[in-house]
């Protein structure tokens, strides 16, 4: 392998060719993340942070508008998943391309496979850097997140290689973010920034501003990923299959974090057993002594908040989770909202108890192998236990007209097809179309 990773990752970025399996994959991602970023712009969703980014940061150029797009594609944490990334690629990408699309001529197909080559980018990235980027408290929607966008809006402007190689060094050298901030606003923020960051790095890149064009990839590998990260593996069977089609885009059945829910499949499963004993859900209450969740040790790590003060706080947590799950046998947006907590979950969340199960591989080793067992332990009854994996989990996805509707019930039926309509790419004119329902014209 030759010294410069990064020149040879550039040239894959702007010359390797995706298929049509992938473009498919594609326009389901960009169906993902309409509907759950237009909740946000539409202002249907209350959320203090995006009124006071807006009020910040008006629209008026590309790198704000990716910046506004990333944290309202991020805001509801309902948004796409990549399991190779560990992180939400498409409120990172998505909004790169969307603000640069707005300001030139580009056509649908262009549009599609800089999507599918900043997927790419960022399940390799993921894998070049190992867990242990995240493990050591990174949140790689905002690190590799930037990297990944920055690659995607190369292939969009086709810049040439030599350019390319520079901006993904400036946005190694740019990339931030820390999972210390779950539970506020600054963890959609993180999208924003990754997403105007690669913005900002293509500028520069096309003005030729001063960069090192070789060794910036490595060194950022090596400083966030240290012994455990292998460079080879950005460039090894490119695009063979590429990654928005194995593993692919995850797509969230619940606005809650992505390492909650086999636990939160767990106990609608105990729910659904209680109801058939022709129980009522709120009789949980008084009925269970307490509550044990086990998983894979370090399996918590993303679902870190135990006590949550608010909804927002409680989509990362596993016992607001299984206690709403079991109550209300749903998790809806307006159950993990701005606002004060229900007082029946909080107070049948404070009975549910870790119980990281040590005979269990280390999470770290294999995320995709996590799973959650949830047991229910009675004052007067043997106690009820259900575990989900979370292959189980992701094995049947939600389906998105559905997840459209729930995030847009004020759009009628025709706009709601309208949207799936345009999400699908198959002209040049569905893509101004959609722009149109993410940027508003300049006042």
């Amino acid at each position: 392998m030759s010294e410069n990773v990064t020149a040879q990752l550039a040239e894959l970025i702007c010359h390797s060719q995706p298929d049509d399996l992938a473009r498919n994959k594609a326009r389901t991602g960009l169906l993902d993340f309409t509907a759950v970023a237009l909740p946000l712009l539409r202002d249907e969703i209350l959320d203090s942070g995006w009124q006071k980014l807006k009020k910040l940061y008006p629209q008026q150029n590309s790198e704000t508008r990716a910046l506004l797009l990333g944290y309202a594609g991020h805001a509801l944490d309902f948004d796409d998943f990549h399991a190779d990334f560990r992180g939400h690629v498409g409120t990172v990408v998505l909004p790169a391309l969307l603000a640069l699309a707005a300001e030139r001529q580009v056509t649908a197909a262009a549009f599609l496979d800089a999507w599918i080559i900043g997927v790419e980018t960022a399940g390799r990235l993921g894998l070049a850097i190992s867990q242990r980027h995240y493990e050591r408290g990174f949140h790689n929607t905002a690190t590799l997140g930037t990297l990944a966008a920055t690659a995607a809006a190369a292939r969009l402007l086709k810049v040439t290689t030599s350019q390319a190689t520079v901006a993904l060094g400036i946005a190694a050298t740019s990339a931030s973010g820390l999972r210390a901030q779950f539970g506020s606003a600054i963890k959609p923020l993180h999208a924003g920034l990754a997403a105007r960051s690669a913005v900002m790095a293509l500028r520069l890149a096309q003005a030729d501003f001063g960069g090192q064009a070789s060794g910036v990839i490595e060194a950022f590998l090596a400083a966030c990923g240290g012994e455990s990260s292998d460079a080879s593996l950005l460039l090894h069977n490119w695009g063979q299959p590429w990654r928005i089609v194995t593993p692919g885009l995850e797509f969230k059945p619940y606005a809650t974090c992505s390492g909650t829910h086999s636990a939160a499949d767990a106990a609608l499963k105990l729910r659904q057993r209680w109801l058939e004993e022709g129980r009522q859900p709120h009789e949980f209450l008084t009925a269970i002594a307490h509550i044990e969740v086990a998983f894979p040790p370090g399996g918590d790590t993303a679902a870190s908040v135990r006590e949550p003060r608010s909804g927002i706080e409680a989509r990362f947590s596993l016992e607001y989770v299984i206690a709403s799950a079991l109550l209300h046998g749903e998790l809806t947006l307006a159950d993990f909202a701005e606002g004060e907590l229900d007082a029946d979950t909080a107070r049948l969340a404070a009975k549910v108890r870790r119980c990281p199960d040590e005979s269990a591989p280390p999470d770290a080793i294999n995320p995709s192998a996590r799973f959650h067992q949830v047991a229910l332990c009675f004052a007067d009854r043997p106690a009820w236990r259900c575990r989900v994996t979370r292959q189980q989990s992701i094995a049947t996805p939600p389906n998105l007209s559905t997840k459209l509707r729930s995030c847009l019930p004020s759009a009628s039926a025709e706009e709601q097809q309208k949207i799936e309509q345009l999400c699908q790419l198959r002209e040049d004119d569905a893509l101004s179309q959609l722009l149109s329902l993410f940027i508003k014209p300049a006042a």
